[in-house]
């Protein structure tokens, strides 16, 4: 039962920053563009403290980005 409510209290956060980043994208690139994308990033940032200030996690961690390197030769 715990689960669901941490769902339901980090659903508006999540939500509100995929919009944001789909505002974003229909966006031309500039400073506007990346105030959207800084926002949406917040965002989901919210959504993730809201659940460690409830004390939950998410079952499956999040997939961590792997930087790539151009190998010079």
């Amino acid at each position: 039962m715990g689960k669901v409510v941490f769902l339901y209290r980090s659903l508006a956060y999540r939500n509100a920053a995929a919009e944001m980043l789909r505002k974003a994208r229909k966006l031309p690139r500039g400073a506007e563009r990346r105030a959207a994308r800084r926002y949406a990033k917040a965002l989901r940032d919210l959504a993730q403290t809201e659940a460690w200030l409830e004390g939950r996690v998410a079952d499956e961690p999040r997939p961590v980005q792997q930087m790539r390197t151009a190998a010079s030769r």
